[in-house]
Formats: C-alpha cells, sequence, structure tokens
C-alpha cells in the first residue's frame, strides 16, 4: 500500500505544545528531572528579572553530552514511553526539556560539555512561526552568549530559557512587578524542596539564586510523636508497590513558625492525602483521588506510595510527570489503610494527644467529645460518662434527666461536624427509619406538647423536620409516628 510521508506544520504544533499543561513549578521540576538524570550532584538555578526581559538559567555538573545526544535531547518526541527506562531514570517521553521550557518562554538555548568537547543548540519559536519550519539553530545567538556562559570543569550542561512571555508577561501588556516575579520564585523553591526531596536529603545540592534549597519532607522524618504505620507491598500487574502511611503530631505540638511550615505550600489541610513517588521523585501529594474528602479530622493523614519507572504504564503517569491515575488493582488496598489512619488522625484531633499504633479507641472521661462507635461516618457524640455530666444528673429527679439527656441528643445532631453530613439531609426513600430516630421524635415531641404551648400535630411534626438530625424525614411520617404513639390530648388542623 502507498503511503505519504507527512510532516505537521510547525507553527501550530508549536503552539499546541506550549499548551500542555505546564505551571511554572512542573515545569522547572521537569527540567531538573533531566540534570538528575545525567548523573549531576549540583543544580544552580538562576532567575533573573530586568523588567520582565530576563531569563531562566538551570546549570548542573553532570556527564553532559555529545553533539549527537544534543541533537537528540532538542528533537521533539526523541523518546519511545514504551522502551525499558535505565533504573532511577526520571525522563520518559523525551518531551520534557522543550514542551517545560516553551511553556515559559519563546526562546531555548542548550550549551553542554562532556569530556571538554562543548556543543550547542538553540530553539527560537518566532522563527520557528515565522517560517513554519522545525528549523533548530546549531549555535547560540551572539546577544545572549555572555549571559549563558559555559559550563564549569571538564562536564556539565546548561539550560537558558528566555523571551520568557508566558513566564513573567515579556512582550505582553502585563509584565509581572519585580515582587510579584521573585514571589513566584519562592513558590518555585518551596515546590523543588517538597517534589525533590528524597534526592535533596540523599545528598543533592540545588540552588536559586545562590540560596540553597533544603529538603521539606511531608512526613516529619525524625519527629518523635509521628506515628509511622507498618510499610505494605502490593503488585500491580507484577510490579511492587509500597505503601507507607503516617499520622502527624496534633498541630498543638508545634509553634507557630513550625505550623505553618509543617503545613507544606497547601497548608494543614490540604495537605492531607497520598503522596505518590517514582523513582524517589513526587509527582503527586495531597490528593484522595475520590475516595475520600478532605477534612480537618484527617488533615494529619499523609500516605506515601512508592513504584518504579516500569509501571508508568499502571499509573498512567503524564508529560509533564505531575498528574496521574491510580490502578484499579490498588484501590482497594490504598482505600482500606487511608479508612483505618484517618480514624486514627480524627482520634488525635478530638483527644490532642497521641493515638494508640493499633487504632485502638482513647478514652478519657474528661473529654467532652467521643467518635460514635456504631457511625460508619465517625459522627462525633457526647461523653455521657463525664464526672461533671453525672454529677449533674444524680442531683436531678428522673423527668428532668430525661430532658437532659434528650438536649443532649439534640446537640449531638446539630454538632458542626453532623450537620455538614450531607448525606443525611436526603429524604429517606420508603420511609423506614430507626429505632433511635423513632423514639427520639417521641420523645421530644411529648416535651414540646408537654411545655403548655397550643401545638398541633402538624407543627410539632414540621419543627422537628427541620432539625439538625432529622432533615431526611418526611413530616408526614413524623406527623404519623406522632399520631400513633405520643398518648396526648392536642388540636389537630388535620
Amino acid at each position: 500500500m502507498d503511503t505519504i510521508n507527512t510532516r505537521p506544520s510547525a507553527a501550530p504544533v508549536i503552539q499546541a505544545l506550549r499548551s500542555i499543561g505546564y505551571n511554572s513549578q512542573t515545569a522547572i521540576a521537569d527540567i531538573v528531572d533531566n540534570s538528575i538524570d545525567a548523573k549531576t550532584n549540583s543544580i544552580n538555578i538562576e532567575f533573573e528579572y530586568d523588567l520582565g526581559n530576563g531569563f531562566i538559567r538551570i546549570e548542573d555538573n553532570g556527564i553532559g553530552m555529545t553533539e549527537e545526544e544534543l541533537q537528540k535531547a532538542m528533537t521533539i518526541g526523541s523518546k519511545d514511553p514504551r522502551e525499558q527506562r535505565a533504573k532511577e531514570e526520571l525522563g520518559r517521553f523525551g518531551m520534557g526539556l522543550k514542551t517545560a521550557s516553551f511553556s515559559m518562554g519563546k526562546r531555548l538555548c542548550v550549551i553542554t560539555k562532556k569530556d571538554g568537547l562543548v556543543s550547542e543548540r538553540c530553539w527560537d519559536l518566532d522563527y520557528v512561526s515565522n517560517k513554519n519550519e522545525w528549523l533548530l539553530y546549531k549555535t547560540i545567538p551572539s546577544e545572549i552568549r555572555d549571559k549563558i556562559g559555559q559550563p564549569e570543569g571538564n562536564s556539565g550542561t546548561i539550560v537558558f530559557i528566555d523571551k520568557l512571555d508566558r513566564f513573567c508577561g515579556f512582550g505582553t501588556q502585563k509584565v509581572l512587578k519585580q515582587d510579584s516575579y521573585y514571589s513566584k520564585v519562592k513558590r518555585i523553591q518551596k515546590y523543588l524542596e517538597m517534589v525533590f526531596h528524597v534526592k535533596l536529603e540523599n545528598g543533592l545540592i540545588m540552588t536559586i539564586n545562590g540560596n540553597s534549597l533544603y529538603p521539606w519532607n511531608p512526613f516529619l522524618e525524625g519527629n518523635p510523636r509521628r506515628i509511622e504505620g507498618e510499610e505494605q507491598v502490593i503488585r500491580i500487574n507484577k510490579k511492587l508497590v509500597r505503601i507507607t502511611p503516617y499520622v502527624l503530631p496534633h498541630p498543638s505540638a508545634f509553634n507557630q513558625v513550625d505550623y505553618k511550615y509543617t503545613g507544606g505550600i497547601k497548608g494543614w489541610n490540604d495537605q492531607q492525602g497520598f503522596y505518590i513517588y517514582r523513582e524517589n521523585r513526587m509527582v503527586s501529594f495531597g490528593d484522595w483521588f475520590g475516595m475520600f474528602p478532605k477534612d480537618a479530622a484527617s488533615q494529619l493523614v499523609r500516605i506515601k506510595i512508592e513504584f518504579t519507572n516500569d509501571a508508568d504504564d499502571d499509573w498512567k503517569i503524564d508529560v509533564k510527570k505531575s498528574t496521574i491515575t491510580i490502578p484499579e488493582g490498588a484501590k482497594q488496598d490504598l482505600y482500606g489503610v487511608a479508612k483505618y489512619y484517618r480514624q486514627v488522625s480524627q482520634e488525635i484531633m478530638l483527644y490532642r494527644t497521641k493515638a494508640t499504633r493499633t487504632g485502638g479507641k482513647i478514652k478519657g472521661t474528661l473529654n467532652t467529645w467521643e467518635l460514635a462507635t456504631d457511625d460508619i461516618n465517625s459522627a462525633y457524640v457526647l461523653n455521657r460518662t463525664h464526672p461533671v455530666l453525672n454529677e449533674i444528673l444524680k442531683a436531678v429527679d428522673t423527668d428532668v434527666r430525661k430532658k437532659i439527656n434528650l438536649y443532649l441528643k439534640l446537640v449531638e445532631l446539630g454538632s458542626p461536624n453532623n450537620l455538614l453530613k450531607t448525606s443525611n439531609m436526603a429524604k429517606k426513600d420508603g420511609q423506614q427509619i430507626d429505632e433511635k430516630s423513632r423514639k427520639l421524635v417521641i420523645d421530644y415531641a411529648e416535651i414540646l406538647f408537654s411545655a403548655g404551648f397550643e401545638l398541633d400535630i402538624e407543627k410539632v411534626a414540621e419543627t422537628i423536620s427541620i432539625m439538625a438530625g432529622f432533615e431526611g424525614i418526611e413530616i408526614s411520617t413524623i406527623k404519623t409516628i406522632i399520631e400513633k404513639e405520643v398518648n396526648i390530648n392536642v388540636s389537630s388542623n388535620t
């Protein structure tokens, strides 16, 4: 069968590649991946503002590239993602250097040295768009050569990006102000300290504008009050996945500075969830992937998941290495682990103490609230064994004691945690309410009628139906219960 070899038009494809979905943080991280793959132990990143006409310069002391290797590295799609990767290799598609750079600026220059021999290439997207051809400069433009410099030593690579239209608005009407520019750089620094914390802990040196980066470990390595759960190993398509759960100490264990630092770039509540690592490089963090909502009671849970680059297809890792999909075969295990340690977190948040590692219920007679043992959503209930409450109940007669206990039950139902359970607000099909709810309706109706007010059944039923805990019950169902089981004489409009 006859075929025709076609080449896509350069201008529209370039624009598409620029919009692949990077932000500045993930873009810089993707370029850093290349330096790590080049066996570097030192990466120096420089951000120059220059009224918006600045540059980003990333230099490493890795093994460098020959001219042939550089040409391949500057070619779009230089790797087949189906090929087997070397152990610990972070690259995948052969796209990251180009697409990450293009997402920030319109010119990418690379100068590299290997065994003392220097090679260079340059993409200028303005030139590519004007010519509508895939034309790669073999040399670096003279006007920026001094800014780029050369790798020190016998080997290394410098990545230089300028014409930063998408990073800071160069060439547009919306150029970032200097303060905003360097605030953006600060956010990039915090992101790199998190994403590459394992590499930094293992000796990688990284600086931004001369400032050293320090690892931000989301699991509070070395903190004696954190809980580290037992590591679990599962297999997904014959490939190992390691799962290690952590529960952090209660926020009251930190001073204000440490509390803010430990909260990470998203803050305590949004940092909870799964932390997924590919070859010791974080690719996703602070996400329950639809398994659970993020709530304050579970904010102490951070679960580490580790896989190797041969499992990329299973986890559907994207070009940016910042988005993944949980394999179906792993969801049940992850759900079970997360559910258990979310319960531990809830106990710590409730009691402000260190939970038992076996997950046993923490009891303390002086706590005012407890987690209900018979509620799958871990609703909060009042501690009915509190000594102060016991003294009050002992001092009153049976009728008053009944009213106090009913009021306490209504307080439980109306607690902020229980009020936010929207599932309880939906009307129940068939109105087959449980015995506890039926008894509460009867008890509360009797108290309302005995208060001496002129009330009819319809009004009482409507009042009860909008109370916390009774929203899911139809007025007609409540009315029927009152008519059948509340033995009092009242007027009725029905």
